[in-house]
C-alpha cells in the first residue's frame, strides 16, 4: 500500500524577546534553538521521512527553524514572502497581557481591524492561498512549511472548516508545534501538536 504524502506547517518555536528590534526580526531563544537542532538531529533515526520539500516564511525566527532543518534534510529552502504572521506593524511591540488581549480581539473579531492589525479574514485568505500555492509548486513526496502560530491557527480552520477561534490556537508555550495535513486533500489530521511528536516520523 503506498503511503500517502503530508503537507507538515510547523510553527517556529520560542523566541528571543527584544523590544528594540522589529518583531519580524526577532530569532530564536536558547530554548527554540535547543527545539531545532533536536529536530535536525532526529532526521537522522528517521524524523521527517519522505520529506523532499521545505518553504518557510520570510520572517528571521521561521527561517533560524527552517534552515537547520532542511539542511539535515538534505532539502532546499525557499522562501515564501506572502507566509509572515499575521501583520501587526501598526502597534509594534506590545508587553504580554496586552498583546494578549489583542490577540484575543484579533480571533473574537476577526472581520474588524482592532488598533491597525491585519483582520484575520485578511490573514486567513493569505495564508490559505500560500499554502495551495506551495501544494502545487512542490515536487511530490512529503512537504515542510515553517511558519507561524496565529496565521497556523487561521489556516487551520480554513482546512478544517471551522469558524476563525482562538480556541484552535497553540496554546501557552511559545510555539514549536506542528499540523499535518493530506498533501492531495489539504485536509488536517489533526489541531496543534508539539513538534517533539516528530521525533519518531512516521507522525
Amino acid at each position: 500500500m503506498t503511503r500517502r504524502a503530508v503537507l507538515r506547517y510547523l510553527s517556529h518555536p520560542q523566541v528571543l524577546i527584544d523590544p528594540a528590534v522589529p518583531v519580524p526580526d526577532w530569532g530564536l531563544n536558547d530554548v527554540g534553538t535547543a527545539r531545532v537542532a533536536a529536530l535536525a538531529d532526529a532526521v537522522a533515526k528517521g524524523a521527517l521521512a519522505g520529506t523532499i520539500s521545505v518553504f518557510t516564511s520570510r520572517e528571521r525566527k521561521a527561517r533560524d527553524t527552517a534552515l537547520p532543518l532542511a539542511a539535515a534534510l538534505g532539502c532546499d529552502c525557499t522562501v515564501i514572502d506572502e507566509s509572515y504572521e499575521n501583520d501587526r506593524s501598526a502597534t509594534g511591540y506590545l508587553p504580554g497581557a496586552e498583546f494578549e488581549k489583542m490577540a484575543d480581539a484579533f480571533f473574537a473579531d476577526p472581520e474588524v481591524s482592532t488598533r491597525g492589525w491585519e483582520r484575520a479574514v485578511d490573514a486567513q485568505a493569505r495564508i490559505t492561498a500560500c499554502l495551495l500555492r506551495i501544494a502545487d509548486m512542490a515536487p511530490q513526496g512529503d512537504v515542510l512549511v515553517v511558519g507561524h502560530g496565529a496565521v497556523g491557527t487561521l489556516l487551520y480552520c480554513a482546512q478544517a472548516g471551522l469558524p476563525i477561534s482562538r480556541d484552535h490556537d497553540q496554546g501557552p508555550g511559545g510555539g514549536g508545534n506542528v499540523i499535518t495535513y493530506a498533501r492531495a486533500t489539504l485536509v488536517p489530521d489533526s489541531g496543534w501538536r508539539p513538534m517533539e511528536s516528530l521525533f519518531n516520523s512516521g507522525d
